[in-house]
Protein backbone atom coordinates (compact mmCIF):
# COMPACT_ATOMS: atom_id res chain seq x y z
CA UNK A 1 0.00 0.00 0.00
CA UNK A 2 1.08 3.66 -1.14
CA UNK A 3 1.78 5.86 1.46
CA UNK A 4 -0.24 8.66 1.81
CA UNK A 5 1.75 11.77 0.44
CA UNK A 6 0.90 15.50 0.88
CA UNK A 7 1.67 17.90 -1.43
CA UNK A 8 3.24 21.03 0.18
CA UNK A 9 3.81 24.74 -0.78
CA UNK A 10 7.48 24.07 -0.32
CA UNK A 11 8.71 23.00 -3.77
CA UNK A 12 7.73 22.60 -6.82
CA UNK A 13 4.85 20.43 -7.23
CA UNK A 14 6.82 18.54 -10.38
CA UNK A 15 9.34 17.52 -7.81
CA UNK A 16 7.28 16.50 -5.03
CA UNK A 17 5.51 13.80 -7.37
CA UNK A 18 8.87 12.72 -8.74
CA UNK A 19 9.75 12.58 -5.30
CA UNK A 20 7.59 10.18 -4.04
CA UNK A 21 6.52 8.35 -7.05
CA UNK A 22 10.57 7.19 -7.64
CA UNK A 23 10.07 6.26 -3.38
CA UNK A 24 7.14 4.20 -4.25
CA UNK A 25 9.08 2.43 -7.51
CA UNK A 26 12.30 1.63 -5.33
CA UNK A 27 10.35 0.17 -2.52
CA UNK A 28 8.11 -2.01 -5.06
CA UNK A 29 5.30 -0.43 -3.88
CA UNK A 30 4.67 0.24 -7.58
CA UNK A 31 5.34 -2.82 -8.91
CA UNK A 32 7.78 -3.19 -12.50
CA UNK A 33 6.35 -3.21 -15.47
CA UNK A 34 3.10 -1.43 -14.21
CA UNK A 35 1.61 1.26 -15.69
CA UNK A 36 1.39 4.93 -14.68
CA UNK A 37 -1.70 6.67 -15.83
CA UNK A 38 -1.12 10.38 -15.88
CA UNK A 39 -5.00 10.72 -15.09
CA UNK A 40 -4.84 8.65 -11.93
CA UNK A 41 -1.51 10.70 -10.46
CA UNK A 42 -3.14 14.05 -10.90
CA UNK A 43 -6.14 12.65 -9.07
CA UNK A 44 -3.92 10.69 -6.25
CA UNK A 45 -2.41 14.18 -5.67
CA UNK A 46 -4.82 16.64 -6.62
CA UNK A 47 -3.26 18.44 -9.21
CA UNK A 48 -3.04 19.17 -13.10
CA UNK A 49 -1.45 16.75 -15.72
CA UNK A 50 1.41 18.96 -16.24
CA UNK A 51 3.24 18.79 -13.29
CA UNK A 52 2.83 14.87 -13.28
CA UNK A 53 4.17 14.78 -17.32
CA UNK A 54 7.27 16.02 -15.98
CA UNK A 55 7.79 14.25 -12.98
CA UNK A 56 7.23 11.20 -15.28
CA UNK A 57 9.82 12.66 -17.63
CA UNK A 58 12.35 12.82 -14.69
CA UNK A 59 11.31 9.24 -13.79
CA UNK A 60 12.35 8.23 -17.35
CA UNK A 61 15.62 10.14 -16.97
CA UNK A 62 16.70 8.14 -13.95
CA UNK A 63 15.63 4.91 -16.12
CA UNK A 64 12.72 4.21 -13.59
CA UNK A 65 9.76 4.31 -15.78
CA UNK A 66 9.40 4.09 -20.15
CA UNK A 67 7.27 6.33 -21.95
CA UNK A 68 5.84 5.10 -24.76
CA UNK A 69 3.89 7.00 -27.24
CA UNK A 70 0.22 6.36 -27.72
CA UNK A 71 0.58 3.70 -25.22
CA UNK A 72 1.66 5.39 -22.16
CA UNK A 73 4.33 5.20 -19.28
CA UNK A 74 4.88 1.96 -17.60
CA UNK A 75 8.03 1.06 -15.00
CA UNK A 76 10.67 -0.56 -16.04
CA UNK A 77 11.23 -3.49 -14.78
CA UNK A 78 14.80 -4.02 -13.12
CA UNK A 79 17.69 -4.65 -15.97
CA UNK A 80 20.61 -6.21 -14.20
CA UNK A 81 22.68 -4.93 -16.61
CA UNK A 82 22.09 -1.38 -15.43
CA UNK A 83 22.49 -2.28 -12.30
CA UNK A 84 25.81 -3.65 -12.59
CA UNK A 85 26.55 0.21 -14.71
CA UNK A 86 25.49 2.06 -12.02
CA UNK A 87 27.45 0.20 -9.38
CA UNK A 88 30.67 0.31 -11.28
CA UNK A 89 30.28 4.13 -11.77
CA UNK A 90 29.28 4.84 -7.86
CA UNK A 91 32.16 2.62 -6.67
CA UNK A 92 34.94 4.84 -8.66
CA UNK A 93 32.70 7.43 -7.07
CA UNK A 94 32.87 6.59 -3.85
CA UNK A 95 36.08 4.96 -3.62
CA UNK A 96 38.10 8.30 -4.55
CA UNK A 97 35.65 9.63 -1.07
CA UNK A 98 36.39 7.56 1.19
CA UNK A 99 40.19 7.39 0.54
CA UNK A 100 40.32 11.24 0.88
CA UNK A 101 37.47 11.24 4.12
CA UNK A 102 40.38 8.90 5.52
CA UNK A 103 42.92 11.45 5.83
CA UNK A 104 40.81 14.43 6.05
CA UNK A 105 37.80 13.50 8.02
CA UNK A 106 37.73 15.65 11.03
CA UNK A 107 36.46 14.26 14.80
CA UNK A 108 32.64 16.04 14.49
CA UNK A 109 32.23 14.01 11.19
CA UNK A 110 33.19 11.10 12.42
CA UNK A 111 30.96 11.30 14.95
CA UNK A 112 28.00 12.12 12.90
CA UNK A 113 29.06 9.03 11.42
CA UNK A 114 28.64 6.92 14.64
CA UNK A 115 24.85 8.47 15.34
CA UNK A 116 23.95 7.71 11.98
CA UNK A 117 25.02 4.23 12.92
CA UNK A 118 23.26 4.12 16.46
CA UNK A 119 20.44 5.34 14.42
CA UNK A 120 20.49 2.62 11.53
CA UNK A 121 20.64 -0.35 14.29
CA UNK A 122 17.45 1.05 15.95
CA UNK A 123 15.86 0.85 12.06
CA UNK A 124 16.79 -2.41 12.03
CA UNK A 125 15.96 -3.35 15.68
CA UNK A 126 12.15 -2.34 14.10
CA UNK A 127 12.42 -3.78 10.97
CA UNK A 128 11.93 -0.58 9.55
CA UNK A 129 13.05 -1.03 6.13
CA UNK A 130 12.36 2.42 4.64
CA UNK A 131 14.05 3.76 7.37
CA UNK A 132 17.43 2.09 7.24
CA UNK A 133 17.73 2.91 3.58
CA UNK A 134 16.61 6.23 4.48
CA UNK A 135 19.81 6.09 7.39
CA UNK A 136 22.25 3.88 4.77
CA UNK A 137 22.12 6.78 2.08
CA UNK A 138 22.25 9.14 4.89
CA UNK A 139 25.51 7.57 5.49
CA UNK A 140 27.45 7.73 2.75
CA UNK A 141 26.47 11.06 2.02
CA UNK A 142 28.00 11.89 5.71
CA UNK A 143 31.35 10.87 4.11
CA UNK A 144 31.33 13.27 1.48
CA UNK A 145 30.28 15.96 3.91
CA UNK A 146 33.12 14.81 5.44
CA UNK A 147 35.43 16.25 2.70
CA UNK A 148 33.66 18.51 1.45
CA UNK A 149 32.30 17.42 -1.78
CA UNK A 150 28.27 16.98 -1.53
CA UNK A 151 28.50 16.74 -5.81
CA UNK A 152 30.21 13.69 -5.52
CA UNK A 153 27.00 11.94 -3.66
CA UNK A 154 24.74 14.19 -5.72
CA UNK A 155 26.09 12.54 -9.00
CA UNK A 156 25.83 8.82 -7.15
CA UNK A 157 21.94 9.85 -6.06
CA UNK A 158 21.75 10.71 -9.54
CA UNK A 159 22.17 7.23 -11.26
CA UNK A 160 21.39 4.87 -8.46
CA UNK A 161 17.82 4.24 -8.52
CA UNK A 162 17.58 0.91 -10.29
CA UNK A 163 20.19 -0.21 -7.93
CA UNK A 164 18.16 1.38 -4.64
CA UNK A 165 14.90 -1.33 -5.72
CA UNK A 166 17.91 -4.37 -5.64
CA UNK A 167 18.60 -3.07 -2.33
CA UNK A 168 14.96 -2.64 -1.28
CA UNK A 169 14.11 -6.31 -2.28
CA UNK A 170 17.77 -8.11 -0.86
CA UNK A 171 17.22 -6.22 2.69
CA UNK A 172 14.76 -8.86 4.18
CA UNK A 173 15.79 -11.73 1.68
CA UNK A 174 19.66 -12.00 0.95
CA UNK A 175 21.33 -8.81 2.83
CA UNK A 176 20.01 -7.86 5.67
CA UNK A 177 20.84 -4.92 8.12
CA UNK A 178 22.59 -6.32 10.65
CA UNK A 179 25.75 -7.33 7.71
CA UNK A 180 25.62 -3.80 5.95
CA UNK A 181 25.45 -2.04 9.58
CA UNK A 182 28.87 -4.08 10.35
CA UNK A 183 30.44 -3.60 6.72
CA UNK A 184 29.48 0.66 7.63
CA UNK A 185 31.12 -0.61 11.32
CA UNK A 186 34.19 -1.62 9.03
CA UNK A 187 34.33 1.49 6.80
CA UNK A 188 33.99 3.98 9.73
CA UNK A 189 36.82 2.18 11.46
CA UNK A 190 38.81 2.62 9.02
CA UNK A 191 38.54 6.28 9.26
CA UNK A 192 38.91 6.29 12.64
CA UNK A 193 42.42 4.94 11.72
CA UNK A 194 43.41 7.09 8.86
CA UNK A 195 43.66 4.34 7.15
CA UNK A 196 42.44 5.05 3.03
CA UNK A 197 43.82 1.56 1.81
CA UNK A 198 41.93 0.09 4.59
CA UNK A 199 38.69 2.60 3.80
CA UNK A 200 39.19 1.45 -0.09
CA UNK A 201 38.79 -2.07 0.59
CA UNK A 202 35.84 -2.11 3.14
CA UNK A 203 33.64 0.51 1.26
CA UNK A 204 34.60 -2.11 -2.06
CA UNK A 205 33.55 -4.43 -0.48
CA UNK A 206 30.39 -3.16 0.84
CA UNK A 207 29.44 -2.20 -2.58
CA UNK A 208 30.17 -5.51 -3.97
CA UNK A 209 27.40 -6.89 -1.91
CA UNK A 210 25.01 -5.98 -4.63
CA UNK A 211 26.90 -8.23 -7.44
CA UNK A 212 26.57 -11.08 -5.16
CA UNK A 213 22.72 -10.69 -4.24
CA UNK A 214 21.28 -9.69 -7.75
CA UNK A 215 21.23 -13.39 -8.88
CA UNK A 216 19.23 -14.78 -5.97
CA UNK A 217 16.82 -11.59 -5.54
CA UNK A 218 15.82 -11.94 -9.69
CA UNK A 219 15.52 -15.74 -9.24
CA UNK A 220 12.71 -14.82 -6.53
CA UNK A 221 11.41 -12.22 -8.76
CA UNK A 222 11.86 -13.25 -12.32
CA UNK A 223 8.78 -11.26 -13.23
CA UNK A 224 10.23 -8.03 -12.02
CA UNK A 225 13.43 -7.91 -13.71
CA UNK A 226 14.13 -7.84 -17.68
CA UNK A 227 15.13 -11.30 -19.45
CA UNK A 228 18.26 -11.42 -21.29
Amino acid sequence: MSIAYTITANEPVNQQIYRFLRQDIVTCVIHPGSLLSEKEVSSRFNVSRQPVREAFIKLAEAGLVQILPQRGTFVRKISAQRVADGRFIREAVEIAVVRRAAMEAAPAALMALEHNLQLQKMAAQRHDVQAFLMLDDEFHLLIAQSIHCELAWETVENIKATMDRVRFLTLSKVSPPESLIEQHEEILSTLRNKDADGAEQAMRRHLQEMIFSITPIAEQNSEWFEQV
